[in-house]
């Protein structure tokens, strides 16, 4: 064996092969790059919290209920200027997830009837709850799209949680999403995968007995009479700085999204704030979203 290893060592330094008697399997090469596909847990089951001072610190947290391309960032970087409301960015909760490292760690923990959604839940409030601490404000305003489609299990977690749906005339949404990122997604296939956000933020709509819509078209026409309704129902006065916003409040985001932000803060201080394009018509609004446009009240 002494003289095959040597042997070995020759050929790999010189030609990068090896031998191997007949019959001795040869494991197969995986390249360094190859990962196994991810697998999807299933929702872990859960309770709602029967004292909230006990399991939970933040106290009545917004969230931003909406589609992919859909104004959010901008209303996200709006409320954000308000000396009571922090919405930082897209903090994916959802995805947070816990484990059990032995089967012992488990035991302990149904001892304290908590189950791994229940732990999750709790995670979950700790790092929002952490957020708002560090901005000093009142208010916590998440705006993550995907939470659409976990909905159930937000208000299952936050009982005194608030809503806010954020709706788009849907071929718009299609065009922006499909403009992101031309060479990944086609017209089409863009308006097929904006529909699943649509669609989740439907079922909130449906599924949630409280809320406040706003319209990105009555936004941009009309921020300030727009945002004072929504300052209403979040129980917070209207602030004219929140027109400002994005100068003051160390808002992060990309090159191209802050000179978009600007360019349409330019338009508030002129007066002649406007939808920055107009809305799709006609043979512009894909088949597959005329459905969605008749429900959010936009003639298809």
């Amino acid at each position: 064996m002494s003289l095959l290893r040597n042997l070995n060592r020759a050929l790999t330094a010189t030609t990068g092969l090896q031998v191997r008697r007949v019959g001795t399997a040869v494991p197969p090469v995986v390249p360094r790059t190859a990962s196994a596909p991810a697998v999807k847990r299933p929702a872990p089951a859960y309770r709602c919290p029967d004292d909230l001072t006990l399991d939970r610190l933040l106290r009545r947290p917004v969230f931003l209920i909406s589609p992919v391309r859909s104004g959010s960032t901008l209303l996200r970087m709006l409320l954000n200027s308000h000396s009571r409301l922090h919405s930082p960015h897209e903090l994916h909760i959802r995805r947070l997830e816990v484990g059990y490292g032995t089967r012992l760690s488990e035991r302990a923990m149904d001892a304290l009837d908590l189950s791994r959604g229940d732990l999750e839940h709790l995670l979950w409030d700790r790092v929002m709850h952490r957020e708002l601490t560090a901005s000093g404000k009142d208010f916590i305003v998440e705006k993550t799209p995907g939470n659409a489609f976990a909905y159930r299990r937000i208000r299952d977690c936050w009982p005194d949680a608030r809503f806010v749906f954020l709706l788009r005339h849907p071929a718009a949404i299609a065009r922006s999403w499909h403009e992101a990122d031309p060479e990944k997604r086609t017209a089409q296939e863009a308006a097929v995968d904006a529909l699943r956000y649509m669609r989740a933020v439907d079922n909130a709509r449906k599924g949630l007995t409280s809320g406040h819509t706003v319209r990105y078209e009555e936004l941009t026409a009309n921020p300030e009479g727009t945002l004072r309704g929504l300052c209403s129902f979040l129980g917070v006065d209207f602030e004219p700085s929140m027109l400002e916003y994005g100068e003051r409040d160390g808002t992060r985001v990309t090159p191209q999204v802050q000179k978009g932000l600007g360019d349409w803060r330019d338009k508030i201080r002129s007066g002649s704030v406007q939808a920055d394009r107009p809305l799709p018509t006609g043979d512009e609004i894909p088949e597959v979203l005329r459905p969605m446009c008749a429900a959010w009240g936009y003639t298809a």
